[in-house]
């Protein structure tokens, strides 16, 4: 996978959310992580989405993200593999988020 082309900056998905730009946010992480931070995406952790990624429209611009860019990575490439053509990982995760674009949400 060549990972800057699949990769947004969390920088430039904050300037386009700001936009109004419809940016659907795909959580991969498990739910007891999206309870202590999130980023008020649609949660659907890797482990389910083998089987639930029918639930995803692949006309949309997505954006996945997990912790720090590992399995949303890993999603973006499933995802892609399977016709989704508007995805990109969210490089830095949750953490990159917290650290430059709003520090109220939690580390952890």
């Amino acid at each position: 996978m060549d990972n800057h082309l699949s990769e947004i900056s969390v920088q430039h998905l904050k300037n386009r959310l700001e936009g109004g730009e419809e940016i659907f946010l795909l959580d991969v992480r498990e739910p007891y992580e999206f309870n202590i931070a999130n980023l008020n995406g649609y949660l659907l952790p890797l482990g389910q989405l083998q089987t639930k990624f029918d639930e995803l429209d692949p006309s949309r611009e997505i954006v996945v993200y997990c912790h720090h860019g590992n399995r949303s990575a890993f999603a973006v490439d499933f995802l892609k593999n399977r016709g989704f053509e508007r995805v990109l990982n969210l490089a830095g995760g949750i953490d990159q988020w917290s650290r430059e674009v709003d520090s109220k949400v939690p580390r952890y």
